[in-house]
């Protein structure tokens, strides 16, 4: 039987557009999908940036260099969107708007106003599947510890801790751009750009923090402007959130990090959690890997670590054997994205579907509390009754 092919437009040709067009050239990588996508159409305001899809991207039949064009084309069924956050509130709502599923970028609007723009789109646009950008936890690693908190191996949780750190950013020479200003990247800084990221998982899971005491930190204070002089550096480098998340059994901590400036971290995602009857965590560092501690009460505690093997949500010509990497990940999260598109969420291969709009909207509420903490030097009750 022949693959359902959906045909996808590309709004904004820069990193993560390259990223989308190289997992659709790898499709092949996967076995036993019925659905494929193929990008036939790409948009950025800058012509240069869609001269590489032309070139390397057979199935690319149109560029444009306004969104709102490729919105009206009637070949294009869906939409990734890459843009910087000031921009997200106004073309998210128009992709909505015109009928066409999205997979956009975090953090779905520069700020809480612009995600509720986002919000009211959806509820007006049900019809419309929208998912956030979020690849980490398809790592399988990622996959063994989501399915222990599934099974409920961890008994009462004793802590958790999330984070996502590189330490691009530590070289002060780097000239500055657009995620150092405000006007572009919004106040959340790191948490913006990072934060969903770490969020996914605990949004997923139910825990969502009653209260957040945050630590942010400016490190770089200018960098080169590229005409020879120094411009401010606007936003947060490093983020430290310390949460309260409740529970039936009475709930526990949670910190969650965001690093711009982690000396010794290229692209470090973690996620540990400690609890009464298992501790398990994983990390990017070492992708191979996943460490737990069974415990039973009067019995020794010793950590296991041992090497997880290429296992992925969607299957692949890979062997067991070989290690899983990020270019892996984001294909598994767009092989969710697509599986959803063509089957529904009841009717997908695998039961791990990307990040929803809904988690976006949380992360905007743990962010907007995290900024009001670091103003005031409190600790910030979240509402999540509205």
């Amino acid at each position: 039987m022949s693959a359902r092919v959906i045909r996808f437009g590309v709004i904004g040709c820069g990193l993560m557009g390259k990223e989308f067009a190289s997992a659709a050239a790898r499709w092949l990588h996967l076995e036993h999908v019925e659905f494929e996508p193929q990008i036939v159409a790409v948009c950025d305001a800058n012509i240069e940036a869609t001269k590489w899809f032309k070139q390397h991207v057979p199935s690319v039949e149109r560029t444009y260099t306004d969104y709102r064009e490729l919105l009206g084309d009637p070949e294009v069924e869906a939409v990734y969107c890459a843009v910087p956050h000031n921009l997200h509130a106004q073309i998210y709502v128009d992709i909505i708007a015109s009928g066409k599923h999205l997979l956009g970028e975090k953090p779905f609007g520069i700020d809480r106003d612009s995600n509720a723009r986002i919000s009211a789109a959806l509820i007006a646009h049900p019809e419309v599947i929208v998912r956030c950008s979020s690849e980490f936890p398809f790592f399988p690693g990622a996959q063994a510890l989501i399915k222990m908190v599934e099974e409920g191996k961890f008994g009462r949780i004793i802590e958790v801790e999330a984070g996502f750190w590189h330490s691009s950013d530590l070289d002060p020479t780097k000239p500055i751009n657009w995620k150092r200003r405000i006007a572009t990247n919004g106040e959340y800084g790191c948490m913006g750009d990072l934060g969903m990221h770490v969020l996914h998982l605990p949004m997923r899971f139910g825990w969502k923090p009653n209260s957040v005491r945050a630590l942010l930190s400016k490190i770089v204070k200018e960098r080169p402007d590229g005409k020879g002089g120094m411009a401010p550096c606007e936003t947060w480098d490093n983020a430290i959130l310390a949460c309260d998340v409740g529970t039936a059994d009475g709930g526990f901590p949670m910190v969650l990090s965001t690093k711009r400036i982690a000396p010794g971290h290229a692209n470090t995602w973690f996620i540990r959690i400690q609890g009464t009857e298992l501790s398990a965590e994983f990390s990017t560092k070492n992708p191979k890997q996943v460490a737990t501690l069974p415990y039973s009460p009067g019995q020794q505690q010793a950590w296991h670590v041992m090497d997880v093997p290429y296992k992925s949500a969607y299957g692949t010509i890979t062997g067991g054997i070989f290690e899983f990497g990020f270019s892996d990940s984001i294909l598994q999260m767009w092989a969710a994205f697509c599986d959803e598109l063509a089957n529904g969420r009841d009717g997908m291969q695998q039961p791990f579907y990307c990040a929803t709009p809904e988690e976006a909207q949380g992360s905007h509420r743990v962010f907007t509390a995290a900024l009001a903490s670091e103003r005031t030097g409190q600790t910030i009750a979240i509402d999540w009754r509205d």
